[in-house]
């Protein structure tokens, strides 16, 4: 593919945007949904079963949110941590949902065997306005990092940060859309004054392993029990994935510390980054949910057994 100046309607081409770009890129925000509606109604049901707590507060002119983990009842110190996050891109739906109906239906299942560690929604201002970025035009998922300016990431980087080295997995739920070609990668290359590169959107299911970790057994684990839900996506011409070599069937590879991912913060011996694509015409909202549920209990079967 060939870099083109794309229009897009905020900044100049070839110029970064400053603070006035990002203003106006703030004033185009609109709530397009409730977080408290969809999800923190979802994890108040949840209470009686599982202990909730507030880990940070956001705090935007534009809106304030709180940032809710889901955790195991009975916490055992001598068990292994398995640590889910979704909506770390807020606009990505069943990486929320799809945490959520995990914790509902199969986390009770776990007790004994590990403690769950659930955020369901990292960035709930991004999830109401679906929108990649937060409130200040930046990507959390390239913001954990030490010192984050994201504070969406600072605050889960410090909920995790007393369980280093006791994280067995790190399973990170997300979605590829055709939004991503249509509206947020050319806004990336807009914000940073560069051209932006057409790319091709993958049609199905596949996984971003840590290519300084790789854990090719255990993506392929997290893959068959995907298989049974939704389709997985075929490389493209070339072998790649959205730019990527294709390492194995549905699995690329990224350095997930190195890019500031949410998948890299633990240290953890099994990370994968989930990739649901909702925009198929071969999927339904509820398989892609069922599809983020696959790759948890197959994350979690696949860790447990191989401590």
């Amino acid at each position: 593919m060939t870099a083109t100046t794309a229009f897009y309607p905020i900044g100049i081409p070839g110029q970064p945007w400053g603070a006035p770009e990002r203003a106006q890129w703030l004033a185009r925000q609109r709530v397009q949904r409730s977080h408290a509606d969809e999800v923190l109604a979802r994890i108040d049901a949840l209470r009686d079963r599982f202990d909730v707590v507030q880990y940070g507060q956001l705090d935007y002119p534009s809106g304030q949110y709180p940032l809710l983990a889901i955790r195991s009842r009975d916490w055992d110190e001598a068990l292994p941590v398995a640590l889910v996050t979704g909506g770390v891109h807020g606009y990505e739906t069943s990486g929320v949902q799809g945490a959520l109906k995990f914790v509902d239906r199969h986390a009770a299942g776990y007790a004994g065997r590990c403690n769950l560690l659930v955020v369901p929604c990292v960035s709930p201002w991004g999830y109401e306005r679906i929108q990649r970025w937060n409130a200040l035009a930046l990507d959390p998922n390239r913001n954990f990092t030490a010192g984050s300016p994201a504070p969406e990431s600072a605050a889960l980087m410090e909920l995790v940060q007393p369980l280093a080295g006791r994280v067995l997995v790190h399973v990170d739920l997300h979605e590829t859309t055709d939004s991503d070609e249509g509206e947020f990668r050319p806004a990336l290359a807009a914000r940073d004054g560069k051209p932006f590169e057409p790319g091709e959107i993958p049609d199905g299911f596949y996984l971003v392993d840590d290519s300084e970790n790789p854990q090719p057994a255990f993506q392929q684990a997290v893959i068959a029990e995907v298989a049974n839900v939704t389709h997985i996506a075929p490389p493209d011409a070339q072998g790649r994935i959205i730019g990527s070599p294709v390492v194995a069937h549905g699995v690329i590879e990224y350095p997930l510390k190195a890019l500031g991912l949410c998948a890299g913060i633990t240290g953890a011996r099994y990370t994968t980054t989930t990739e649901v694509y909702p925009d198929s015409p071969r999927a339904t909202p509820e398989q892609c949910d069922d599809a983020q549920v696959a790759a948890v209990t197959g994350a979690l079967a696949y860790a447990l057994a191989h401590r």
